[in-house]
């Protein structure tokens, strides 16, 4: 009896202790038209979040190669990472977006993902959580293969985001290496990789278009030194933003294409993007 007792003491001392609103994981399937098929993705939404309240910032975040949307949440430690910031008032509350990506580097090539990003995904996400509407609290980011398409997104929509995240970012300005997944995983090129494809595609395509128009995207640029490739690159983007007259901050850390280095750079790539969102939000119609 003594011990019943106890345990149901301590459940009430936990329960009376533990916050009354913490952040939260969810996930969710919803039918794409573009990709004619059930889409799946996970949101994380900050601690006080209500669906009857004022719009709250939104940000995108896209997977690597052959990943996993979680894999923000597993390795990357995105949850702990956005409750620390928000608590301490480094960065506003924010709803986080991680849409399953599969290996389609997020262009309309195996499926019309890029499309159904757009047409399907954000409306979606804008319809059922109170997350903004509009380019001043909305973001997009991405991981390796992620990054490239943050990349694209950010360079083709500069006027639905207004800032951008681009960890260990895939974006070869060149080719890629014989050895990165863009050569085999079917997207650039239909029997095999096409250079074509890869550079219609890739970001040095859409560059002049997106310097000729008014909008300009902070962009948070980094990878692990030992990532040889990828920092290059990354360096050499930096270098042409920043020549440009776009904002933009590089960081380039101890360790190679791992979770190890993109967990360690998440806070910082977080609190950068997020000070492009302009408070308050408008609270437009639902």
């Amino acid at each position: 009896m003594r011990s019943f007792l106890q345990s149901a003491l301590l459940a009430l001392c936990v329960a009376v202790s533990a916050p009354a609103m913490a952040s939260k994981v969810v996930s969710r399937s919803f039918h794409s038209d573009a990709l004619g098929r059930d889409w799946s993705y996970t949101i994380y939404l900050p601690t006080g979040y209500r669906a009857d309240a004022a719009r709250i910032p939104v940000l995108y975040l896209l997977h690597g190669n052959n990943g996993d949307a979680n894999d923000w949440l597993t390795q990357g430690h995105l949850q702990s990472a956005a409750d620390t910031l928000i608590e301490r008032k480094e960065m506003p509350p924010v709803a986080i977006v991680m849409p399953q990506g599969g290996t389609d580097w997020y262009v309309d090539r195996k499926e019309r993902m890029e499309t159904a990003f757009f047409e399907d995904l954000m409306p979606e996400i804008e319809a059922r959580y109170a997350v903004a509407n509009q380019r001043s609290g909305r973001m997009i980011g991405g991981v390796s293969m992620g990054g490239f398409g943050a990349l694209r997104y950010a360079l083709t929509q500069p006027e639905l985001f207004c800032g951008a995240l681009l960890l260990s970012p895939a974006i070869y300005a060149n080719e890629p290496p014989y050895a990165s997944a863009a050569r085999r995983v079917g997207v650039f090129g239909d029997r095999q990789f096409d250079p074509r494809v890869w550079h219609a595609l890739n970001y040095p395509a859409q560059w002049d278009r997106y310097m000729s128009r008014p909008y300009r995207l902070p962009m948070f640029i980094a990878a692990g030194d030992d990532d040889l490739a990828i920092q290059a690159d990354a360096s050499l983007l930096y270098t042409h933003l920043r020549l440009a007259g776009n904002p933009a901050a590089l960081r380039i850390i101890d360790g190679a294409h791992t979770w190890d280095v993109w967990s360690a750079l998440l806070p910082a790539a977080l609190k950068y993007t997020l000070g492009c969102v302009k408070q308050p939000l408008r609270d437009q119609e639902r």
